[in-house]
């Protein structure tokens, strides 16, 4: 009888970030604070590994 083949389930994704590890901001210039594009950079909710914390 083969045996079934079974894989440990995958950690559950970072809910800021949806995985990816990265986050992406409004940039604002002017005086008038007028929106010119986005900006990624590091999750700091799961620093950049894309997993759920656990602490």
């Amino acid at each position: 009888m083969p045996r079934k083949k079974t894989t440990a389930p995958a950690p559950p994704s970072c809910p800021v970030c949806q995985g990816s590890g990265e986050v992406s901001r409004t940039v604002h210039v002017g005086r008038k604070r007028r929106a010119v594009g986005e900006q990624t950079g590091l999750c700091l909710n799961c620093l950049g590994s894309g997993e759920a914390p656990t602490a």
